[in-house]
């Protein structure tokens, strides 16, 4: 079996997907976990004005929805967490996605405070940490903060990561994949604004550049110019279709190179 087979097996994602099945799909799954688990009430997303939240906080606040209404428990909610670090580039997309999405609640949480305070005491330690290392550092507060909202809402953090970011390890180690459940796992970038199109999401906000926007000295770089591929080009290999030889190597190195990222700890 090629990698390429191997990699879609273990991440499930469909060469073709029907947007409207799909959407149930996930609704159905975070459902089903909230009524499997009744001591949970509250899915909680980090919004970051991205494709990715966009979409996942729109599948919880429908799925939070249906149960109110299945349930008649008024105490399921949805929380949306604006997590900006200072002054968010943008802004106007992050409000246009609470708009979209409506949820319960909205709570807003500048973690500039906390990062500058970390970095500070390594610092003191005599450790400086690189712009990169910091980048990482702000995914990891951000998560920190949606656990402890997390605890004290009877909450579950629920993760916006996708195929294409799993394939290459675009993502923070303990940081933005540390999470409790992902509705969208197994889609691909593509798949992903499908949904959203279905759902009636402003077209900005799913045609936008996706960016991380974690390194201050290159504030909103594009994703696919740090990885060196295009995500329409990751998502085709996702899909299994043939794509050229040089960026097939490219995909699959960043898989291989990343393994630490999707593996468990190890232990003896």
């Amino acid at each position: 079996m090629s990698l390429q087979k191997k990699i879609i097996r273990l991440l499930g994602v469909k060469p073709v997907i029907n947007s409207e099945l799909e959407i149930k799909n996930c609704i159905d799954f975070l459902k089903k976990y909230l009524l499997d688990h009744l001591y949970i009430k509250s899915l909680i997303v980090g919004i970051s004005g991205g494709q990715d939240s966009t979409l996942t906080g729109k599948l919880c606040q429908i799925a939070i929805d249906e149960l109110r209404t299945e349930t008649q428990d008024m105490t399921y909610q949805f929380i949306a967490l604006r997590l900006p670090y200072g002054i968010q580039h943008d802004e106007k997309d992050c409000k246009d996605v609470i708009k979209f999405i409506n949820p319960n609640l909205v709570l807003n949480i500048n973690i500039k405070k906390a990062v500058l305070s970390s970095e500070k005491s390594l610092k003191k330690s005599g450790i400086i940490i690189s712009d990169y290392i910091k980048g990482n550092e702000k995914a990891r507060e951000r998560m920190k903060v949606q656990y402890s909202i997390a605890a004290v809402k009877k909450g579950l953090v629920v993760g916006t990561g996708h195929a294409s970011e799993t394939i290459t390890g675009f993502f923070t180690k303990y940081g933005d994949n540390g999470t409790d459940i992902n509705p969208i796992a197994k889609l691909n970038k593509r798949q992903g604004k499908m949904l959203l199109k279905k759902l009636n999401c402003p077209a900005h906000l799913y045609l936008k550049k996706p960016t991380a926007d974690l390194e201050e000295k290159y504030p909103q770089q594009e994703d696919e110019s740090i990885l060196g591929v295009t995500y329409d080009t990751i998502d085709s290999y996702l899909e299994g279709k043939k794509i050229d030889i040089v960026n097939k190597k490219i995909i699959e190195k960043l898989y291989l190179n990343t393994v630490h990222k999707r593996n468990p700890p190890i232990t003896q």
